[in-house]
């Protein structure tokens, strides 16, 4: 029966009266540990950062009418050129409305499924700001902001104001950053607003609105559904997009082609919209991952050359051990103890390590003018990583010390006496 008490004793000893080689090799587990849980909290930390740009922004659906040229020509409608092949040139588009047909049941219809978090109505409209001399062309986007808020982090976006202040005032306005910077507008000015018929209201800047990304900041503007709706002369039923958050991503596919055929409008999932955008992600992805896996992979390697080297160190001790009855078994335990100690000792202040950089890095200054909201670097404390950083520190030390303390257990004491 194996004396526990005894083998870690020795095991014990062995670290102690090897101070510098147990200390190198803890350290070894310890930065290993440390680099990883530091570099995978802020690279995935980073990765939601830009994630979060365009995904809270962008929703799961986007339902809206789509200009695009009739599928069917006047020669289809004779019957002797069915059979023939026809070729027309210059299709013109299909006169259609912007709006959405029967905009208000739809959007009862989604808002009453159970898979559905919410659906938002907007009026989107091509408009110029005015503000004195200057005229700049740009886009006005009518929203029920409150629920804009509640789907979107619309708050994240909003400089020196919030959404309550724009639900509060009926002919306020969130004005791009960009379009502020250009026409010198600051909050609690006016700015114009001119359609393409010609009419000219005029607005109250009661926030500034900033997502980090130039071509909207430059142009976009939000107000009020109503007020959208009042600037363009239409009725409360005048709605252009409906965007449409699910509980579950991963339907929005499924759904937005349903959804496209029931409704007969066009659909477009987040999916199909951030086709580009998913793939960088990916690949941020796995370069962290890659990266994180060559230090914990490299801190193994570390660690075995370490326990190695401390097998060849403790060859006399070996053969004494044997030579007083310990079986090669209880060598091999020994050894193997020594390794585990060392995992856990080195794995925790890892960990530790890791935490403290981390927090180091979630407090350091991140100030920039794209990003108003944002004040210091984006760190993830997923908890996940943690266990995967200790984890692997006891595997990787319980790999490294088997290896060496299976040589160990095979070892002949008369010939280490015998100095052969």
């Amino acid at each position: 029966m194996t004396n526990w008490k005894v083998i870690l004793n020795i095991a014990k000893t062995h670290l102690l009266t090897k101070m510098k080689s147990t200390v190198t090799a803890a350290l070894g587990v310890t930065f290993g540990i440390g680099a990883y849980i530091t570099m995978v909290s802020f690279m995935t930390g980073l990765n939601g950062l830009l994630d979060g740009l365009v995904l809270n922004r962008t929703p799961h659906i986007h339902i809206y009418n789509e200009i695009e040229p009739s599928k069917s020509q006047p020669i289809d409608l004779y019957s002797e050129f069915k059979t023939s092949l026809n070729v027309v040139h210059s299709v013109k588009p299909k006169q259609s409305q912007k709006k959405i047909h029967n905009a208000l049941p739809i959007l009862s219809y989604l808002k009453s499924n159970e898979m559905v978090k919410g659906a938002t109505p907007q009026v989107q409209a091509q408009i110029f700001y005015v503000s004195g001399s200057i005229e700049l062309g740009g886009n006005l986007i009518g929203v029920d902001i409150l629920e804009e808020q509640r789907l979107s982090n619309f708050q994240d976006y909003i400089i020196d104001s919030t959404p309550k202040d724009l639900a509060n005032t009926m002919n306020g306005i969130f004005l791009g950053a960009g379009l502020a910077k250009k026409m010198s507008l600051d909050i609690g000015d006016r700015v114009q607003i001119s359609t393409v018929r010609g009419g000219v209201i005029p607005l109250k800047i009661v926030g500034l609105y900033q997502s980090g990304l130039s071509e909207i900041d430059n142009t976009v503007s939000y107000v009020n559904l109503k007020t959208a709706q009042r600037i363009l002369g239409e009725t409360e039923g005048y709605i252009t997009d409906i965007n449409i958050k699910l509980f579950d991503i991963g339907k929005a596919v499924l759904m937005a082609g349903r959804w496209e055929q029931q409704f007969n409008v066009k659909a477009t999932d987040i999916k199909e919209a951030n086709a580009q955008f998913e793939t960088g992600s990916n690949i941020r992805n796995l370069i962290t991952y890659a990266v994180s896996i060559t230090l914990l992979i490299v801190a193994g390697f570390g660690i075995y050359n370490i326990l190695n080297m401390l097998i060849y160190e403790k060859m006399k001790d070996i053969a004494i051990l044997k030579a007083t009855g310990f079986s090669g078994k209880d060598v091999q335990l020994i050894f193997m103890s020594q390794a585990m100690l060392i995992g856990i000792i080195g794995g925790v202040l890892g960990l530790l390590i890791g935490f403290g950089l981390s927090v180091m890095i979630d407090h350091a200054p991140f100030e920039t003018e794209a990003l108003p909201t944002i004040k210091t670097y984006p760190v993830n404390y997923q908890i996940g990583y943690y266990v995967i950083g200790f984890l692997f520190a006891m595997i990787s030390t319980f790999i490294a010390g088997y290896l060496p303390a299976n040589k160990a257990k095979k070892i002949d004491p008369v010939r280490i006496i015998r100095g052969t």
